[in-house]
């Protein structure tokens, strides 16, 4: 069942476009896909398509401009990649073109890497070559596989730009261009470089923007890129997955570990991913979990990148029990099986948040998110909550002593933005007989 909706916050024309509301009745045969390509769908397990996958499809085999939204975990990569796979097939006719026939351009390696591990797998089954060229590995090599020739290239843009400037890649043959994760793109400064790789393919292409969100601040900035693009908007914007139960745990900055400590200690989960806001946050939160005997690595952008390939495999196999990253590796760490996300810091902006928890509760499974909220993070718990348009619950751990400096927000909180009275400090919304607007202390 679907519903059709002209009601898009993007101004982009809607023709064609649906949001999933219920239920799923295509095959990935029935949405257009050849032999070659259901084979690699078959080796990659698939068996009934997602929702945006059973909208996208079609829409990019039409030849359409794709403007995509869907929250994490729903299939964005199989969404672009099996259709793009097919338009570029009976591209390569000579050695002459060497390709690449398809650019994905993606913000961090670690999902560079796991849109190369699911076109590898279809690549296999059509004799289609994918080359993966990113940060944090040696040039050689990837100059060495371009110089072969391959049909789909998956790239950062960083790296991309370097090959770009030394000669090594020609993006004048690229028919299908990608833009995955567009937002988070922009939100790290990716955009200028993006505009030299967009500037360096054929006017004459067909575009795909896929994201977890589409804001309405980046309309302006990809317009230009797209021709009548189709809509496909899966997950409204700031809206988190029904299957994740999310918790908010009011404490001080000071018991932030303790808490977290006790948490483990109290459900053992095998699979745990704390956010922290830094990299020293990171840093500190794991090597006070290593000193209370939690098998625990890190991920952040200080570390290389065999460092960190290292850590999310040991965490895949539940070979550790704690991973803790930064905001930068929210969309790169792709683990089925994550029993809870803990927000150890409340992230500044609200769609790190939906992208975080995110990580949990994903095909169908129940995950948890725990949001400790400390005194001084109220502001921008608040900014969450009128973003997802949900007031997170109050929860407490049993048994664990509270300092009393902590501030509990109040359960009838509002999720609409205030526009009249103006508050500052975290303390001072803690304070008068009822505990302010926000909260009381306990």
């Amino acid at each position: 069942m679907r519903e059709c909706t002209a009601s898009f916050p993007l101004g982009w024309k809607t023709a064609g476009s649906c949001r999933i509301i219920a239920g799923m009745d295509n095959t990935f045969a029935e949405l257009g896909l050849n032999e070659h390509i259901m084979a690699g769908v078959e080796a990659l397990g698939f068996t009934t398509p997602t929702p945006v996958q059973a909208e996208a499809i079609p829409q990019v085999l039409a030849g359409r401009d794709i403007v995509a939204s869907a929250q994490t975990g729903t299939g964005k990569t199989a969404a672009f990649a099996l259709p793009a796979l097919q338009l570029i097939a009976d591209t390569k006719a000579d050695a002459a073109h060497r390709g690449p026939f398809a650019l994905v351009i993606t913000p961090t390696r670690e999902l560079a890497q796991q849109i190369d591990e699911v076109v590898s797998v279809v690549g296999g089954k059509t004799g289609q070559k994918a080359v993966i060229v990113m940060g944090g590995t040696k040039f050689d090599r990837q100059i060495k596989e371009l110089n072969a020739g391959c049909d789909m290239l998956v790239a950062t843009p960083g790296r991309l730009i370097d090959l770009m400037e030394r000669k090594i890649v020609d993006l004048s043959q690229v028919r299908v261009l990608v833009l995955d994760e567009a937002d988070r793109m922009l939100d790290m400064g990716f955009w200028p470089s993006v505009r030299r790789i967009l500037a360096a393919c054929p006017k004459k292409r067909q575009t795909l923007l896929f994201s977890a969100t589409i804001p309405p601040s980046i309309k302006s900035t990809v317009d230009a890129m797209l021709d009548d693009p189709a809509v496909v908007e899966i997950a409204r914007i700031g809206e988190t997955a029904d299957t994740v139960e999310e918790h908010l745990c009011p404490v001080t900055q000071g018991q932030k570990t303790q808490l977290l400590e006790s948490l483990l200690k109290a459900y053992s989960p095998e699979r745990v991913l704390v956010f922290c806001r830094t990299k020293k946050r990171v840093d500190d939160a794991a090597a006070a979990l290593k000193r209370a005997g939690v098998k625990v690595d890190v991920m952040h952008a200080d570390r290389r990148q065999e460092a960190r390939e290292k850590a999310l495999a040991k965490f895949r196999e539940a070979k550790i029990q704690v991973l803790v990253a930064t905001d930068v590796m929210s969309r790169g760490i792709d683990v089925s099986g994550i029993d809870a996300v803990v927000n150890y810091d409340v992230p500044l902006d609200p769609e790190d948040y939906v992208h975080r928890i995110g990580r949990t509760g994903r095909a169908g499974a129940t995950g948890h998110a725990y949001t400790f909220v400390a005194p001084d993070e109220i502001s921008p718990l608040r900014e969450i909550e009128y973003f997802t348009g949900k007031i997170v619950p109050t929860w407490d751990l049993e048994g664990f002593s509270y300092d009393a400096a902590r501030i509990v927000p109040n359960s009838g909180r509002s999720t609409s933005k205030p526009t009249r009275r103006v508050f500052s400090g975290a303390r001072s919304r803690g304070r008068g007989p009822a505990g302010g607007r926000y909260g009381r202390h306990t």
